[in-house]
């Protein structure tokens, strides 16, 4: 375990040619209004863990049912290829995007979110998957509708494959990360992930003292920091959690700009991730005040507790949570027996 103070906070940006990401919630209410499967989702209280921990509260935003897709990320591809739709149809149906495909790489939720918004709006989706990737994941790709390709020993390779398709073929590649020269796709996409936190702050029944936010390239916890600021201000310490195997985030914080990061496969799969958005980098160095690592046997300790408190997950998905019940990592960022914690569990058990 590894925290870091953050000395970016509220100063200039880390990456100049990235934006900050969106806090326009609102716009993102508005398009959900037309979708019957966007339901809030609901804001637990973990009494049970809170007292495990010796604090005052611990509340978690269940995002497992999050539109039938079992994520967070229901909310971000997903609401891209919406807008899209909505830019060319004041009443966007099956057939609006029909003859557009979207396409992408994906060890997880995002290809399910990318396939989901395809198939509402008639355009066809492509997913590359690494070859690690489960077959059960295919097949779920599949059952939205998706085209699937196996190519690369690992996410990145998948990446880039999926990059030469988009080239090759003048699909549309929908990433949920930033880099250089590809970011207009990624803010609206993060823009998305607001949804959840607005719904958060409605339903706190105070300020928390603490945000807890786990990350990999960073959209969830960017998105969540940056409206958590926009509405309370000061007022709460944000934490970040990372693998310690992918500490993207903390080490590019700690160069003071984006770093490539080396090491081996994390059990939290959804948050290996060795290099940041660059959008998400430009939030978390303004908003966020600590960066933490976890290793995989501290997070794996946790997932039995919460599982018992009817939080199952993966150790992608309670990171979070799984920090704040590390005794060590607690005391690191000063989460003491007043602490009333926000966290997101952010997918359904695999």
């Amino acid at each position: 375990m590894k925290a870091v103070a953050n000395p970016h906070r509220a100063k200039p940006k880390l990456v100049a040619e990235a934006p900050y990401p969106s806090i326009a919630a609102h716009r993102v209410a508005a398009l959900l209004e037309h979708c019957p499967a966007a339901a809030e989702t609901p804001l637990l209280d973990a009494a049970s863990l809170a007292t495990q921990a010796g604090i005052s509260a611990l509340w978690v935003k269940d995002e497992r049912t999050r539109m039938n897709l079992g994520s967070f990320k229901a909310l971000g591809a997903a609401y891209v290829i919406a807008r899209h739709a909505s830019d060319l149809s004041e009443m966007p149906d099956a057939t609006t995007l029909r003859g557009r495909t979207y396409v992408t790489a994906s060890a997880g939720n995002h290809g399910m979110s990318v396939a989901a918004g395809a198939r509402v709006f008639g355009a066809n989706a492509v997913i590359y998957i690494a070859e690690t990737v489960p077959e059960s994941f295919a097949i779920r790709l599949r059952d939205q509708g998706a085209d699937v390709v196996r190519e690369g020993a690992d996410y990145a390779a998948s990446m880039a494959a999926a990059a030469a398709a988009a080239d090759a073929n003048g699909w549309t590649l929908l990433s949920d990360s930033a880099w250089a020269g590809y970011t207009e796709l990624p803010h609206i996409l993060m823009e998305g992930y607001l949804q959840m936190a607005a719904e958060a702050v409605e339903q706190c029944p105070t300020v928390p003292t603490h945000i807890v936010l786990q990350a990999g390239v960073g959209g969830l916890a960017t998105a969540v920091a940056a409206y958590a600021r926009k509405v309370w201000g000061n007022a709460p310490t944000i934490i970040v959690v990372e693998p310690d195997a992918a500490p993207a985030l903390q080490a590019s914080i700690e160069a003071g700009k984006c770093v490539t990061t080396t090491g081996l496969d994390s059990i939290m799969g959804r948050l290996d991730c060795k290099e940041p958005s660059i959008i998400a980098l430009n939030g978390l160095a303004r908003d966020a005040d600590w960066f933490v690592t976890m290793s995989d046997a501290a997070v794996s300790a946790m997932l039995p507790a919460m599982a018992q408190a009817d939080l199952a997950t993966t150790p992608s998905g309670g990171a979070g949570v799984a920090m704040v019940l590390t005794e060590q990592a607690r005391a690191a960022v000063g989460i003491g027996a007043d602490a009333r914690v926000l966290c997101f569990l952010s997918e359904v058990a695999d």
